[in-house]
């Protein structure tokens, strides 16, 4: 690589989380070469602001459930062409593309097809070892390498014949949100019956999911006070559903203290005793910040009738996952029970053995995830490494 040469490098992220660890990676890469990057590609504001003029709005592939790909997907193929194009015409040194597996590995399949002298890098591991795990093979033609943020995805790609990955780990493990909650939850902590109970309700970020979760929620928090506890309940959201569940809780016995801020979110990571949740990434940030929980999650009704023939993995939870062991009890669709959540509220914020069981798997999370540097530096060592080697050939 030519000290004084630019990197070009092409990068295809739709998701606000993709952009983020994008970002993470261009920068690590003009500190570990000293060269400037040049960027091509798709993305949103964080790439953008490192020069990245993207073709069309990184939104436009950002679609959740099956109603909304399928009326979106003559444009969305339209998309995956024109940007294929448009990458394989630039002839980058590297390709990365970013999560949003059904959009930005079509995108690696047909550059691959137009120009196979482009290494391919795909971040974020799509969920072989949960659905779908046919996926893991059927990449290697196109893809060179994973960057996973899971511990255990590498043995798992291997084991399903798909491309070599590298763990670069998790960006929520260094995240100093999660680092001031930890260390508020690993500070000795008053578990006597009749004190005040601090409750996190976590119900989703999703409207469908809130939906589906808050009446429960509620009847679970009833259903704690007839059983003699006093409770604060803080309530983190986001706020493109905050309205949704202000009008919500309106009608709970107990009015819990709605959070957008990001920073207050953390703190009430910090304080709360226990948490009650929608099944989600949530789970993985609770669990390094060791906050006791029990996990739901309601289905709408096409999925319901999908997912038995779909999923081929022992636990919904990525806590349970990377530990290995059912740390975290998960509840779905009939029986998220108000009686059966709030018995497990009570042993989670005792001084009991099921909470001395999550706390301890909690922090064998934590050092299996823990890397020597942050995300980004590991992933930049990835790309140096191909495009060293494309640049010998």
């Amino acid at each position: 690589m030519a000290a004084d040469k630019p990197l070009k490098i092409a990068i295809v992220a739709g998701e606000e989380s993709g952009d983020v660890l994008g970002a993470d990676i261009v920068l690590s890469l003009e500190q570990a070469t000293g060269r400037k990057v040049q960027l091509v590609g798709l993305g949103g504001r964080h790439l953008q602001a490192l020069g990245l003029v993207s073709p069309f709005d990184a939104g436009e592939i950002a679609l959740m459930g099956f109603s909304a790909i399928l009326r979106d997907l003559p444009r969305l193929i339209r998309r995956i062409g024109q940007l294929a194009k448009s990458i394989a015409d630039e002839k980058p040194d590297c390709l990365v593309t970013i999560d949003s597996p059904d959009f930005s590995l079509r995108v690696a399949r047909k550059v691959r097809a137009a120009n196979p002298s482009i290494p391919i890098i795909h971040y974020v591991c799509p969920s072989v070892w949960a659905w779908r795990p046919g996926r893991a093979v059927a990449m290697k033609p196109y893809v060179d390498h994973i960057l996973c943020i899971l511990p255990f995805e590498v043995k798992e790609l291997e084991r399903l014949g798909g491309p070599p990955g590298t763990y670069v780990g998790h960006r929520l493990a260094h995240d100093a949100g999660v680092l001031v909650a930890a260390k508020a939850q690993d500070l000795p902590r008053d578990l006597t019956a009749d004190r005040v109970k601090t409750l996190l309700v976590l119900p989703g970020s999703r409207r469908g999911e809130v939906r589906r979760l808050l009446e429960p929620f509620g009847e679970t928090v009833s259903m704690l006070r007839a059983r003699g506890h006093r409770l604060r309940l803080l309530l983190p959201t986001v706020p493109h559903v905050a309205d949704l569940i202000k009008s919500s809780v309106n009608r709970w016995d107990e009015q819990p203290e709605i959070i957008v801020d990001p920073q207050r979110k953390w703190q009430a990571f910090g304080k709360a005793d226990a948490a009650l949740i929608a099944s989600g990434t949530v789970s993985l940030e609770l669990a390094l910040a060791g906050v006791p929980m029990v996990s739901c999650y309601r289905l709408d009704p096409v999925a319901r009738v999908v997912a038995p023939y779909l999923l081929s993995v022992w636990s919904a939870l990525l806590p349970n996952l990377i530990a290995d062991r059912a740390l975290v009890p998960e509840f779905y669709n009939e029986y998220v029970k108000p009686n059966n959540l709030a018995r497990q509220l009570e042993a989670l914020w005792a001084d009991s053995g099921m909470r001395a069981w999550q706390k301890s798997g909690f922090a064998e999370i934590r050092r299996r995830m823990a890397t020597d540097k942050p995300s980004g530096e590991i992933a930049a060592q990835v790309l140096i490494r191909y495009v060293k080697r494309a640049n010998s050939e």
